[in-house]
C-alpha cells in the first residue's frame, strides 16, 4: 500500500501522518482539561459562598438568641422572682408582657436606625443595649428597678429581631435566601431551649439567688456579637443606598457564585435605589401611613402575618407552659422544669426541618401545614385541659399538645412570617416597613401575654386555649386569600410581582431561578 509522503524543509520525504487527526485531539483534550478546571473553580468559589453566607447568617441571628432566651428563661425565673420579690399576679403579668410591648419602641427605632447607620451597626447597638438591661436585672433588688432592665432589654431586643432577618435577606442569594433568613427563628428556638435547661440547672440554688443568675447568663450570647462585627460586611443594598456602589460589588461577589448574577443583582439593586432616590419627595413614613395600592397590599400581608403569628398564642404557651403544664396536673415545680425542656427542644427540633424545607417545598405549603395543624392541636388541647386534667391521661395529653402545637409553629408560622416579612417590601421601605410589622407582631406578644392569667382566670385555661383554636383558624383564610409564594425570586422581583408587571402563579419559577433552585438544593 503506497502511503502519502510529506516533504519536510530539507526535502526528504516521510510518510504522511494525520498530523490535523492528532492536533484536534490535543484540543480536545486542552479543551477537557480547560473545562474541568473551571469546574473545580466554579465548586470551589460556591463552597467559600455558601460558607460566607452562613457565617453572616449565623453572626447577625446571635441577637435573636437573646429574645429567645429571655422568653424560655422567664417562664421559670418568675416562679423564685415570686417568692424573692412578693409580687402580685398582676406585677407578674407585667414582668411577663412589657418586654414584648417596650422592644416595639426599639423596633420602631431600629427602621430609622439601620437607615442612618447600617444593618450591622444597628445589630451592634441591639447587643450593648440589651446587655446592659440584663446586667440591671440580674441585680435588680425590687420590682422597680428590675422593669427599669426590663425596659432596656426589651428596646435591645426590638432593634435585633426586627434587624436580623432584613439584614440577611439583603446579603443572601435568591435561591437560598429562605434557608438563610430562617435563621433569627432558629436562634429564637435555641435561646428558648437554653432558657428552660438554664432554669432547670438552677432551679436548686436559693431563692434569691436562682433567678439572678439564670437572668445573668443571658449576657453571655450578647458578647460574640463584638467578634461578629470584624466578620459580617454591610449589607450591599444599604451601600448602593449610600453610594457605595464598589463596597456593594465586593459584598455580592463574597456571596453570589458567579460574576453574571453579581452584575446582574447589582443593576436590580441600582435600579431600585433609583426609584428610591426618584421617591424622596414623599417621606417613608408617609407612604407607610397613607400607602398606594400596592404598598398597602405589602403591609397589609407582611403586618398580617406577623399579628397572627403572635395572637394564636405562641408565647402563652411558651412563657406560661409551667402554669399550663400545672393545670394539666403536675405540680412539682422541678418536674414542671423539666416538662418545659421537652417542649423547647421539640420548638428546635422542628424549625431545623422548616430551614431545610423552605426554599424547596416553598413558604405558602409550609404555612398551611403550620396554622392547619397548630388549630387542631390548640383545639385538642383546650379540650384536654377542659375535660381530662388531673390525670394521667390528662398529663400526657396536655404534654403531647403543647409539643405539637410549638412543632407546627416551628415549621411554617415561626420563620416563615419573618422570611416574608423581610422579603416583600421594595429597598426603599424594607428597613422602615419590616419595623412596623416587628411593633405588630411584639404589641400582639404583649397583650397576649400581659393578659394570659387574667383572661385564664375568668373563662379557664382551656377556654383561653379554645380562642386561641378559633384564631388560628383564622390564620389559614389569611394564608390562602392573602400570602403570595415568593420563593425562587429575587427581593427586586417580588416586588415587581407584587405591582403586577411579573406574573406567575403559586409554585412556579421563572426558568433561570429555578435552574439555580435545582443546583442549591442539590449542594445543600
Amino acid at each position: 500500500m503506497h502511503l502519502p509522503e510529506v516533504t519536510n524543509g530539507a526535502g526528504s520525504g516521510f510518510p504522511a501522518v494525520s498530523v490535523g487527526s492528532k492536533m484536534n485531539k490535543y484540543q480536545r483534550m486542552d479543551s477537557d482539561g480547560d473545562e474541568s478546571q473551571n469546574h473545580l473553580e466554579a465548586e470551589a468559589r460556591s463552597s467559600r459562598t455558601r460558607k460566607y453566607v452562613m457565617a453572616c447568617a449565623f453572626f447577625a441571628s446571635l441577637n435573636n438568641v437573646l429574645l429567645g432566651y429571655d422568653v424560655g428563661v422567664m417562664s421559670g425565673a418568675v416562679l423564685f422572682i415570686q417568692q424573692d420579690l412578693k409580687i402580685t399576679e398582676v406585677q407578674t403579668e407585667v414582668l411577663i408582657g412589657s418586654l414584648s410591648i417596650i422592644s416595639l419602641f426599639g423596633s420602631l427605632a431600629g427602621g430609622r436606625t439601620s437607615d442612618s447607620i447600617g444593618r450591622k451597626w444597628t445589630m451592634a447597638l441591639a447587643a450593648l443595649v440589651f446587655q446592659t438591661g440584663a446586667a440591671v436585672m440580674a441585680v435588680a433588688p425590687s420590682f422597680e428597678v428590675l422593669m427599669i432592665g426590663r425596659t432596656l432589654a426589651g428596646i435591645g431586643i426590638g432593634l435585633g429581631v426586627m434587624i436580623a432577618p432584613v439584614y440577611i435577606a439583603e446579603i443572601s442569594p435568591t435561591v437560598a435566601r429562605g434557608f438563610f433568613t430562617s435563621f433569627p427563628e432558629i436562634f429564637i428556638n435555641l435561646g428558648i431551649l437554653l432558657g428552660y435547661v438554664s432554669n432547670y440547672a438552677f432551679s436548686g440554688l436559693s431563692v434569691h439567688i436562682s433567678w439572678r443568675i439564670m437572668l445573668a447568663v443571658g449576657i453571655l450570647p450578647s458578647v460574640f456579637i463584638g467578634f461578629a462585627l470584624c466578620v459580617i460586611p454591610e449589607s450591599p443594598r444599604w451601600l448602593v443606598m449610600k453610594g457605595r456602589v464598589d463596597s456593594a460589588r465586593e459584598v455580592l461577589m463574597k456571596t453570589n457564585e458567579r460574576d453574571d448574577e453579581v452584575e446582574e443583582r447589582l443593576a436590580e439593586i441600582q435600579l431600585a435605589a433609583a426609584h428610591t432616590e426618584g421617591s424622596q419627595e414623599r417621606p417613608v413614613w408617609r407612604e407607610l401611613l397613607s400607602p398606594s395600592p400596592v404598598v398597602r397590599k405589602m403591609l397589609i400581608v407582611g403586618f398580617g402575618i406577623q399579628c397572627f403569628q403572635q395572637i394564636t398564642g405562641i408565647d402563652a404557651t411558651v412563657y406560661y407552659s409551667p402554669e399550663i403544664l400545672k393545670e394539666a396536673g403536675i405540680q412539682d415545680e422541678t418536674k414542671l422544669l423539666a416538662a418545659t425542656v421537652a417542649v423547647g427542644v421539640t420548638k428546635t427540633v422542628f424549625i431545623l426541618f422548616a430551614t431545610f424545607l423552605i426554599d424547596s417545598v416553598g413558604r405558602k405549603p409550609l404555612l398551611y401545614v403550620s396554622t392547619i395543624g397548630m388549630t387542631l392541636c390548640l383545639f385538642c388541647l383546650s379540650f384536654t385541659l377542659t375535660f381530662l386534667g388531673q390525670g394521667t391521661l390528662g398529663i400526657t395529653l396536655a404534654l403531647l399538645f403543647v409539643c405539637g402545637n410549638v412543632a407546627f409553629f416551628s415549621i411554617g408560622m415561626g420563620p416563615v412570617c419573618w422570611v416574608l416579612t423581610s422579603e416583600i417590601f421594595p429597598l426603599r421601605l424594607r428597613a422602615q416597613a419590616s419595623a412596623l410589622g416587628a411593633v405588630g407582631n411584639r404589641v400582639c406578644s404583649g397583650l397576649v401575654a400581659m393578659s394570659f392569667l387574667s383572661v385564664s382566670r375568668a373563662i379557664t385555661v382551656g377556654g383561653t386555649f379554645f380562642v386561641f383554636s378559633l384564631v388560628s383558624a383564622l390564620s389559614v383564610i389569611f394564608v390562602y386569600l392573602l400570602v403570595p409564594e415568593t420563593s425562587g425570586k429575587s427581593l427586586e422581583q417580588i416586588e415587581l410581582m407584587f405591582q403586577g408587571g411579573l406574573e406567575r402563579k403559586d409554585g412556579e419559577v421563572e426558568l433561570g431561578d429555578a435552574e439555580r433552585l435545582v443546583r442549591k438544593e442539590q449542594e445543600f
